[in-house]
């Protein structure tokens, strides 16, 4: 399923499924469970890290267990639904965290790998053997709306969304970066996570609040948070002098 340790300042949240890392209920509730744990036992100045072990990061619905759980009450695509809806929350979670989040995208993030990838603050991403990929057009499949939105608020380029999600584009790391999709791309899965722990210790050095933090990024994607009911507050906190 999923695996979370603390290490120093950050949160390691590893994903370890079996080979493709695809969500299911399972894996969706025991990815839930770990940020949960991380926002109770969160700080000023922690951080969280989150990677895919093996050859994937995480290749998207798993289709297999929605065929596998059909039967005569609930289709294929009755299962298939039950994911994007139970998906939903996992993302607002990791919008409304109150800590900065690092995707190391050591491996293939597919459709709903790619969204989960997207909900991070910030992605590193192994440049040899991973790409982005939306590959809902070549399957058959819509694209919910909350994905449409998340997209809208992370990929800035009207251009480049139009080639994600309507031509279906695999994205290499060097692409990514040069969209401003990601941080950073690296040779090898050493080098990605060598790369978000870095990142993680200098986020970790700054010791924000987190309300504050949490807030100001609910800020930066209000329709994006209105789809997901985050109502961002009036935060008043004293100055940090």
């Amino acid at each position: 399923m999923c695996s979370l340790e603390k290490r120093g300042n950050i949160f390691f949240l590893t994903l370890t499924g079996e080979g493709e890392n695809r969500l299911n209920p399972n894996l969706i509730a025991s990815i839930r469970s770990s940020l949960a744990v991380v926002r109770q036992q969160s700080t000023p100045g922690t951080v969280l890290v989150t990677s895919g072990q093996g050859k994937y990061f995480c290749y998207g619905f798993d289709l297999a267990w929605a065929q596998a759980n059909s039967d005569e009450k609930h289709s294929t695509a009755d299962r298939l639904y039950q994911m994007v809806d139970l998906f939903k929350p996992l993302v607002s979670d990791l919008i409304s965290l109150p800590i900065p989040t690092i995707a190391a995208v050591t491996g293939h993030a597919v459709a709903a790998g790619m969204a989960l990838a997207i909900s991070h603050d910030y992605i590193v991403m192994r440049s040899d053997r991973a790409v982005f990929y939306m590959s809902e057009l070549e399957v058959g499949l819509s694209i919910p709306d909350y994905f449409t939105e998340l997209f809208r608020s992370k990929i800035g380029s009207p251009g480049k969304r139009r080639d994600v999600l309507l031509k279906a584009a695999k994205v290499k790391a060097e692409e990514a970066a040069a969209m401003g999709l990601i941080e950073s791309a690296h040779d090898s899965v050493e080098e990605t996570m060598e790369a978000a722990v870095r990142m993680g210790e200098e986020l970790a050095k700054r010791g924000w609040k987190g309300e504050v933090y949490s807030e100001i990024r609910k800020g930066l994607y209000p329709e994006l948070c209105g789809l997901f009911g985050l109502a961002t507050k009036k935060v008043i906190a004293l100055p940090r002098l």
